[in-house]
């Protein structure tokens, strides 16, 4: 299966998770037709934009940094993330991330549920 940029959905959230700003996510495949999945996309983070502190219970969520930098809360610990870092959060850990750098902060998510 090949799907072309072009033909992916997008999506502008607002306070995603209670966040900060503005998250544009762009579904990479559809998570519907995969077994064990609920998300493939690449996420971007304007300046200053967060993705709010959140829990994975059941799942486990990978980003995996592509550009930019920014703030990781990973289950109450923060560490900074740059392009080629991964973060992995799962079995009833929580996470959120920011922005904190001067351009876009893109990463790609994929859940995997249990």
């Amino acid at each position: 299966m090949i799907v072309c940029r072009n033909e992916m959905k997008v999506e502008v959230k607002e306070r995603m998770r209670d966040g900060e700003g503005t998250a544009r996510i762009t579904y990479l495949l559809d998570a519907s037709a995969e077994k064990n999945a609920r998300m493939f996309a690449e996420v971007s983070l304007d300046p200053g934009c967060s993705i709010g502190y959140h829990q994975h219970e059941s799942e486990t969520e990978y980003y995996f940094i592509l550009s930019g930098t920014g703030t990781v809360n990973d289950d109450g610990k923060e560490f900074q993330v740059k392009q080629g870092d991964s973060v992995i959060t799962g079995n009833g850990a929580w996470h959120g991330i920011k922005n904190t750098g001067s351009v876009p902060l893109v990463f790609h998510a994929v859940i995997v549920t249990y």
